[in-house]
């Protein structure tokens, strides 16, 4: 039997209306969301990702800014216009698309951002937050795959999660928010000894290494949830993911396709963090 396939087009469309809906509330109360997003140099697949953001922005009511900046602009500008940001009440969220040219540290440009404003729960602060089970704001990409397990109402409490991939952006992160639903973690990565040993134990599977196809079928447990978040390209430009789908989606009980799995839902959680950032920064005024 064919697995259940999570579209995250149509699931992160039904969020949307919800944005929508909350962004045009704000508004008319004076708070409308805003989102900055820098991008400095010129790589061709960090403009789409922008450009996507930018749009996704206007079309559910978030005020959007895009500031794009040549590969030579300094630490200093950038610090300059973050710190700029930073104090602007129009922006409820900034973020810096990575990743950076060489000569800036990115850590520094990191933590120059208010935690408040944080969109991509980079800072230690944010982090701090996540990690003792606490979040103001969750991840994109890892609150993304939250929201595609709860579509599915899958019951996390008790479930053995394995997490192949250990990055600060979606495994770390990942496994944090799965730890604190109930579920059991392992997290692995790319060089863990006998993966598949690991990767068929799992209730549910998130594969987030940027590696082709090192999920295989017979590596995955019969009925799995498998969630497929890491994406690379080839030389000719052909997408391709984590997770040999052809043969997986005959193994697994759900999985999610790339395209239109994960990455719809990463953007539309990136509006969603700016919402609830107009919504805290709305209630606080509302208390003074």
């Amino acid at each position: 039997m064919s697995a259940q396939i999570i579209n995250g087009n149509l699931l992160a469309q039904s969020i949307r209306e919800d944005i929508a809906k909350r962004a045009a509330e704000l508004t008319a109360q004076g708070e409308q969301p805003g989102l900055a997003v820098i991008l400095v140099g010129d790589s061709a697949a960090s403009m789409v990702y922008v450009m996507n953001k930018e749009k996704a922005c206007n079309a559910n009511g978030i005020y959007s800014v895009l500031e794009k900046y040549d590969a030579d602009f300094t630490e200093a500008a950038l610090l300059e216009r973050i710190d700029a940001l930073n104090k602007d009440p129009k922006i409820h969220g900034i973020l810096v698309q990575l990743p950076i040219p060489d000569h800036i540290d990115e850590r520094k440009v990191i933590e120059a951002i208010d935690p408040e404003k944080d969109m991509d729960c980079f800072s230690v602060v944010n982090s701090g937050n996540l990690m003792v089970g606490h979040p103001v704001i969750r991840p994109c990409t890892p609150y993304g795959v939250m929201k595609m397990l709860e579509s599915i109402n899958y019951p996390l409490r008790g479930a053995h999660a394995v997490v192949v991939g250990a990055s600060n952006i979606v495994g770390k992160p990942m496994a944090m928010l799965l730890l604190q639903a109930g579920a059991t973690i392992t997290i692995c990565n790319s060089k863990t000894r006998d993966l598949a040993f690991h990767t068929r134990l799992a209730d549910i599977l998130i594969a987030a290494t940027g590696r082709r196809n090192i999920i295989t079928a017979d590596m995955i447990k019969p009925g799995a949830v498998v969630i497929d978040v890491g994406v690379e390209r080839d030389e000719n430009g052909k997408l391709y993911s984590d997770v040999d789908f052809a043969n997986a989606k005959d193994v697994a009980g759900y999985i999610t396709p790339v395209p239109g799995g994960v990455g719809p839902m990463t953007i539309t959680m990136l509006l969603v963090n700016t919402i609830e950032a107009a919504e805290r920064r709305l209630k606080a005024r509302q208390q003074q």
